[in-house]
């Protein structure tokens, strides 16, 4: 299942990505917001972060106005790997090398199909963890973030 939200400035994108996913019968759950009205977005990647995090939902999207600060907000909550793409390539790299497991997306900088693409492609992309270097590099990032990561 796939945990989904936003703030007003990417309500559009999620949205036309809810619609996708129902049209592909993939369950989702929707975390907000839910108007045009101003919100903060670090409320919603909380929401969706702590649940992606925790494993209840495998995979999370969030949209805001860029998709920086809902990214910036997602990764502060340990065991998250968000990343703001713009275009096809860098959402299948983010999955098959980084092993991200939230997909950011601006509704100011990205249309709606070009959204529903990369959501297509992030969803179906696996991660490279038969090539030990992604596994490797994913397992410093987690390092780091546990304080454990040493450069000599």
């Amino acid at each position: 299942m796939i945990a989904l939200g936003c703030d007003h400035g990417g309500i559009n994108l999620k949205t036309a990505i809810m619609k996708y996913l129902d049209d592909n019968k993939i369950e989702y759950k929707d975390f907000g917001c839910y108007t045009e009205d101003s919100v903060d977005y670090p409320i919603y990647a909380y929401k969706v972060a702590t649940r992606v995090a925790s494993g209840e939902f495998k995979l999370g999207i969030l949209c805001c106005g860029t998709g920086i600060g809902i990214s910036i907000a997602a990764n502060k909550v340990k065991g998250i790997r968000a990343a703001v793409v713009s275009n096809e390539f860098g959402a299948e790299m983010t999955r098959r090398h980084n092993n991200a497991n939230i997909l950011c997306m601006g509704g100011r900088v990205t249309t709606e199909e070009d959204a529903v693409k990369f959501a297509d492609i992030f969803l179906n992309t696996p991660f490279s963890s038969d090539e030990e270097r992604h596994t490797r590099r994913v397992q410093m990032l987690s390092d780091i973030e546990n304080g454990s990561f040493s450069v000599d």
